[in-house]
C-alpha cells in the first residue's frame, strides 16, 4: 500500500475527529516537517513551534481536509506560508528598528535574515507562476526533500520526468532571476544544495 493511499484513509478518519488517525499522521511527519522548519528558521524551538502550529491548524481544519489530495503538500503549503509570516514579521521588527533610529543596533545577521526573506517570496512567487505539475514536482522535490524515485512513485510517472521537470524549474526560477546576483546565489545555495 502506497502513503498516499495510507494517507487518504487516515484523513477520511481524521475528517470524523480521529485522534489515533491524527497521531498517525503526526507521527509519520512531523520529523520531516521539523526538518523542513530548521532548514530555514536555523532555530530548534522555532522549527517546534511551527511543526506544532501546523498540526493545530490541521485539526482546527480536519473537516475541512479534502482526502483525495496529497496530505503531505497540504501540510508543507501550512509551514511554508507559516514560515513566510516568521519572516515577513521579522523584516516589520527591523524596519521599525530603524524608524527608532536604532540603525547601529541591527546586525549583519539580522539584515542577512531580511534579505533571506526578501528573496524566499521572490522565489515563492516564481514558483507560484510555474506550469502546476511542475511546481509539484518540484516542491515535492527541493522543499519536501523527496527523491526522484519517491516522486516518481506517488505521482506516477518516471524519474526522469521527474529530472526534467526540476531541472525545468531550476533553469526558470535562474532566468527569472537573471539580474539578481545575490538573490541568485542564496537560491543555489538553499535549493540546490
Amino acid at each position: 500500500m502506497t502513503e498516499k493511499r495510507d494517507d487518504n484513509g487516515l484523513v477520511k478518519l481524521l475528517q470524523k475527529g480521529n485522534v489515533l488517525a491524527f497521531d498517525s499522521l503526526f507521527q509519520g511527519y512531523s520529523p520531516k516537517l521539523y526538518g523542513f522548519a530548521l532548514k530555514y528558521l536555523k532555530n530548534e524551538t522555532d522549527a517546534e513551534e511551527l511543526v506544532q502550529e501546523v498540526f493545530v491548524t490541521v485539526w482546527e481544519n480536519r473537516q475541512t481536509l479534502k482526502s483525495e489530495l496529497s496530505f503531505k503538500s497540504y501540510l508543507f503549503t501550512i509551514a511554508l506560508n507559516r514560515i513566510r509570516k516568521h519572516f515577513n514579521k521579522m523584516a516589520t521588527s527591523l524596519r521599525y528598528l530603524e524608524t527608532l533610529n536604532y540603525e547601529s543596533e541591527v546586525t549583519d545577521s539580522q539584515l542577512i535574515q531580511d534579505n533571506y526573506e526578501s528573496v524566499l517570496q521572490r522565489i515563492n512567487l516564481i514558483i507560484e507562476r510555474m506550469p502546476q505539475r511542475r511546481r509539484e514536482i518540484f516542491v515535492k522535490s527541493k522543499l519536501e526533500g523527496m527523491s526522484s524515485k519517491e516522486i516518481a512513485v506517488e505521482l506516477d510517472i518516471t524519474t526522469g520526468t521527474v529530472d526534467n521537470q526540476v531541472s525545468d524549474a531550476l533553469r526558470f526560477i535562474r532566468s527569472q532571476l537573471k539580474k539578481e546576483d545575490i538573490a541568485l546565489l542564496l537560491f543555489v545555495v538553499l535549493f540546490v544544495y
